[in-house]
């Protein structure tokens, strides 16, 4: 995550910032790098490091606590695993939201926006965003973007369904797939459940960021209606293509941060395995 950051800031310029013109992603980080400082692309780092690991941390114990309770000792099924895992992301997504609010707007404060229409932001950190949020808009705005983050939760299942599609069209061709056939298949899916669910992360980003002056009323929870009225005020300024500003930063940051993960897993085991190795050599 650290890593490929920068890519995220991107993202999240692209499409919070309605008026910044879609460039390149390597120009986009160039202009933030020109106009607010070399360290602009990681700004906002600790809070989203610290939302990622609680969020990953609830998602899993919930994942594993309902996994246990629901399987009891049987083997479990893909559906059964599909459907944990769902639960597992409405209960992330209702515990984990206004952390992940605090951070999308601490992110986004000090930059500098082609959009004159968004109030800037001064948090001194992240107890300080909570209190501030709290006092100016009510409790209920920490949960904004709810409803396109739990329709985001499908993001997995999606990917699930190409996976499987692809692994079945490539074991007909071979016995048994390599390592690197099964990251190619991952990327290629995450790419496709990615793409096909874009539009309500902008949609999900701008209600968490919440600080256009227009349309107050749209700074609800992001009831269905409000998700609607969004997607067509983009397509209606900007066209189709206004839905997947800051596309290109997204997949590159999940192909390449999946790809780093990958590549530091097989050598942490590889070296796991040597060590090992090594130490039972050494009891014979």
């Amino acid at each position: 995550m650290t890593v490929f950051f920068p890519l995220d800031t991107a993202r999240l310029r692209l499409q919070v910032d309605e008026k910044r013109k879609s460039k390149t992603t390597h120009m986009v980080l160039l202009e933030i790098i020109k106009e607010e400082g070399l360290l602009a692309p990681y700004r906002g780092w600790f809070p989203v490091i610290s939302s990622l690991c609680c969020s990953n941390f609830v998602y899993f114990y919930t994942f594993n606590s309902l996994k246990a309770v629901w399987v009891k000792g049987q083997r479990s099924t893909t559906g059964k695993d599909l459907v944990v895992g769902f639960v597992a992301g409405v209960v992330n997504v209702l515990l984990t939201t206004p952390l992940w609010v605090v951070n999308t707007r601490l992110k986004l404060q000090g930059a500098k926006f082609r959009n004159e229409d968004i109030v800037p932001t001064n948090y001194k950190g992240i107890i300080d965003a909570f209190h501030q949020i709290i006092r100016d808009e009510g409790i209920m705005a920490l949960w904004n973007g709810t409803f396109p983050s739990l329709l985001l939760v499908f993001n997995p299942a999606i990917q699930f369904m190409f996976y499987e599609g692809l692994k079945r069209q490539l074991l007909k061709k071979r016995a048994k797939l390599s390592s690197l056939d099964v990251f190619i298949i991952g990327a290629i899916s995450k790419a496709i459940a990615t793409t096909v669910t874009y539009p309500l992360q902008t949609v999900q980003s701008i209600l968490r960021f919440g600080r256009h002056r227009l349309n107050p009323e749209n700074r609800t929870l992001g009831s269905l209606r409000n998700v609607l009225y969004l997607l067509h005020q983009r397509v209606k300024r900007f066209g189709i293509m206004g839905l997947y500003k800051g596309l290109e930063a997204k997949l590159l940051q999940t192909v390449l941060t999946a790809a780093l993960m990958f590549l530091v897993y097989e050598k942490l085991t590889a070296a796991t395995f040597t060590v090992m190795g090594l130490k039972s050599a050494r009891k014979h």
